[in-house]
């Protein structure tokens, strides 16, 4: 009886192993990456092409916040504490007045991520134009990041401009060594973040999440306007959802 539940076991095993499909190979990364933006010449180099303002129009009714005045001083903790309380679960438009720095602002967002508001930038330009965005902190932002999708496209905002990258590497720009799209003639080349971003999108059209990820010496401002570059028209993201 034992041998016989022994080879009826190897039986099983054996058919079981046999009947096994191969792993699928994996995707080739280097085939899959977009073409590069074209370089551009001579005046176009330094002139930033115009970019109409793209987003949406902010809910009706919205808790609006102004950093940088209002009734929630940035370096107060009272008023973080009061901010906590109104914001739970609330919808709100974050309006940035003058140079109020992202690394200023950090805690007001910690405090608008932890109440799970629903938050809006406004555009710094164009008072009926915001956008919707999660908040993620650094050990969130790393979850998605190490999610096994294709994309993660993000945009990484500095002062030299934005670097367009995804999970297969960086898109190049006219300089290789440098940001994807660079600052032109001291401004930010709305036009072709827009137009990197849309190609990142062809190329992955299953990605349906962005992030935006400024350095901490940014201004809400220049996010404010950065955003609107993950618009290709009015009311029309290019990404489902940005973070």
């Amino acid at each position: 009886m034992r041998l016989r539940l022994l080879a009826i076991t190897g039986i099983l095993a054996c058919a079981s192993a046999c009947t096994e499909k191969p792993a699928a190979p994996a995707p080739d990364l280097k085939a899959m990456a977009p073409q590069p933006l074209q370089p551009l010449d001579g005046e176009q180099a330094f002139q930033v092409a115009p970019a109409p303002v793209f987003g949406e129009e902010p809910p009706a009714k919205v808790m609006r916040v102004v950093l940088g005045g209002g009734d929630f001083p940035l370096e107060s903790a009272e008023a973080m504490k009061k901010l906590q309380e109104q914001a739970k679960g609330a919808t709100v438009l974050l309006v940035a007045l003058g140079d109020v720095y992202l690394a200023q602002a950090a805690a007001a967002l910690q405090v608008l991520d932890e109440a799970e508001a629903q938050v809006w930038i406004q555009h710094p330009a164009d008072a009926r134009v915001a956008f919707p965005v999660l908040l993620r902190d650094e050990a969130a932002f790393q979850v998605w990041i190490d999610e096994p999708k294709l994309g993660k496209v993000r945009a990484i905002q500095r002062a030299d401009g934005f670097e367009l990258t995804t999970m297969i590497g960086k898109l190049p720009g006219a300089d290789p060594n440098g940001p994807t799209v660079p600052v032109r003639g001291g401004q930010m080349d709305i036009a072709t973040l827009r137009r990197g971003l849309g190609r990142l999108k062809d190329r992955f059209p299953k990605s349906e999440d962005a992030c935006l990820v400024p350095s901490f010496g940014t201004e809400v401002q220049a996010i404010g306007r950065a955003l609107s570059g993950f618009w290709s028209a009015a009311g029309e993201p290019i990404f489902s959802q940005v973070c």
